[in-house]
């Protein structure tokens, strides 16, 4: 459960309580109507109705309790976080790992094993915003409750929430430029995706080359949307697929069941303080060691 306070100014004078709630506090219109249901909307400590009038100085409080979540089966394997709270964590994914279970794979994800850090509450669900492919390394963060989830998803593909990786492509790319090429699912029976200027769904990434080299670049991207594989397939339009990428390029036995693309950055707004958090991933080593082929 999440709880969360806040203190009636001057001008809330006669305002209801649902409208301060949902306004002021950022709970949501659905949050809201489970709040009535179970009872988890007080003012100075005592239960009260939707229309309740509020007073200057007031303390609403809302208790916010989440649905259970489906069974996962905990995998004791540590988890790299670099920041925590009661709303939010960021983690630090290896690879090759998926992110979440599936109905095909229910073990051997980062669910499993965060499933096992939060064993002791039995309320956590997993709540990833930047999905990573399983061949995808670096920052992932996830929220902690159904408040910070819905408000976490509206800076998404916004300036407020900043994700940019570091790929390691083939060939020799220069400078930086602007992708803005549809992206859409090449046949029902396939994960692959293909740039379609008709039937795709818009997709932009911004890209800067951090070192050319002959045989491998390195390049630094951020995303202005969020389409599925669209880095590596964005890359593979440029001539330049990522490194070690057997969908879209080629594949490299020193890269056992990944690719060369790490998730190295993230900057958001915390859900509930408003506080700035950015956290920072370096590339890995197994990635560094392709650049050593250009000198």
């Amino acid at each position: 459960m999440r709880e969360l306070t806040a203190v009636a100014a001057e001008s809330d004078a006669g305002r209801q309580v649902k409208f301060f709630v949902r306004g002021g506090m950022g709970v949501s219109y659905h949050q809201f109507a489970r709040l009535k249901v179970q009872g988890g909307l007080l003012v100075n400590g005592e239960p009260v109705h939707a229309n309740h009038p509020l007073a200057p100085g007031d303390v609403v409080t809302v208790r916010l309790e989440d649905a259970p979540g489906q069974a996962i089966v905990p995998d004791p394997t540590p988890v790299d976080v670099l920041w925590e709270d009661d709303d939010l964590l960021i983690v630090d994914k290896p690879a090759p790992l998926a992110t979440q279970c599936s109905v095909k794979q229910t073990a051997m994800t980062l669910e499993n094993r965060l499933a096992w850090r939060y064993r002791e509450d039995p309320g956590f669900v997993f709540r990833p915003l930047n999905r990573l492919d399983r061949g995808t390394s670096g920052l992932l963060a996830a929220a902690k409750n159904a408040h910070a989830c819905q408000r976490l998803q509206r800076q998404l593909h916004t300036d407020a929430f900043l994700r940019e990786y570091l790929a390691v492509v083939e060939g020799r790319l220069e400078g930086a430029g602007v992708v803005d090429a549809p992206i859409a699912k090449e046949a029902a029976a396939t994960v692959r995706r293909v740039i379609d200027p008709i039937d795709g769904k818009p997709a932009v990434t911004h890209y800067r080359v951090e070192a050319a080299g002959d045989r491998f670049s390195l390049v630094r991207l951020r995303l202005e949307t969020g389409r599925t594989h669209q880095i590596r397939v964005h890359m593979a339009h440029l001539g330049h697929p990522v490194a070690g990428d057997f969908l879209y390029g080629h594949e490299d036995p020193r890269l056992p069941g990944r690719f060369a693309l790490h998730a190295t950055r993230i900057r958001l707004t915390h859900p509930v303080t408003g506080e700035v958090i950015e956290r920072e991933s370096p590339l890995p080593e197994a990635l560094a060691i392709l650049l050593e082929e250009n000198t």
